[in-house]
Parts: structure tokens; sequence; C-alpha cells
């Protein structure tokens, strides 16, 4: 539980967000174990290569990806990291949550998984009548 607030006030002190913070009394649910990782917290120098080389010490990893801007070509921050098993991602957590790569503090974490897209919900009053 204290790692959780250490990791919720490192976020805010690290954030460059000018807004303030919700104030919401519940904090986001957290995501199932898996083996998929989401990274936050990157340098705009971090490349996939680099996030692959720290978190290689935990574990085989799969994947790693840093999320660039199309424009700039840099870091957008965060980046996702797959390993072979939820035992090594688990390890990959306890390893790299709150350390440090490219000079900036990184957050670890279970990634969620993508919520499955709308429906359209059609009804016979949405047909056109020709």
């Amino acid at each position: 539980m204290a790692a959780a607030v250490a990791r919720q006030g490192f976020r805010r002190m690290f954030s460059t967000s000018t807004f303030a913070p919700s104030r919401s009394t519940l904090p986001p649910p957290r995501a199932d174990p898996s083996p998929n990782l989401y990274v936050s917290g990157l340098s705009k120098r971090t490349t996939s290569e680099g996030l692959r080389k720290a978190f290689e010490k935990f574990g085989r990893v799969i994947h790693a990806k840093v999320m660039e801007d199309h424009n700039s070509g840099y870091s957008r921050g965060y980046g996702f990291v797959r390993y072979e098993t939820i035992e090594e991602a688990t390890r990959g957590i306890e390893g790299m949550d709150g350390k440090f790569i490219d000079g900036w503090v990184i957050f670890a974490e279970y990634a969620r998984p993508k919520p499955p897209p709308p429906q359209e919900q059609r009804t016979d009053t949405d047909t056109p009548e020709f």
C-alpha cells in the first residue's frame, strides 16, 4: 500500500502537466496480471531497444515498443513491454517501477487490455427509406 502511495507522489512530482490532478476519491482500477506491461514516464530520448535492454534483466522480453510522435519521431513518454510469462512480467515490475531510464523516473504496471470498439446501435428508424 505504501508503495502505491509513493508511486502516486512520484507521478505528481515528475508530471509535466500544468493542470491540477483530478480529485477522484477512488484510485483507477488495477489491471489484471498479464505478460504485457505499460511503462510511463519515459524520456524523449528513450528508444524501443533501450526499453528492451532495461527490462531484459528480469526475463525474456518478447516485444518492447516505445510509442513515438508521428511528426517529431521522439518518444511520447510511454511504451509497452511483453514478457513470455506473467511471472517474468511481475519481476519486471518489481525491478523497474520507480527506477531511472535515460535520467527519468519510470513507472511500470500491468497493461490494461484495449476496450472493444463501440458497437453502432441501429434501429429500424435508422434505415433510410427510398
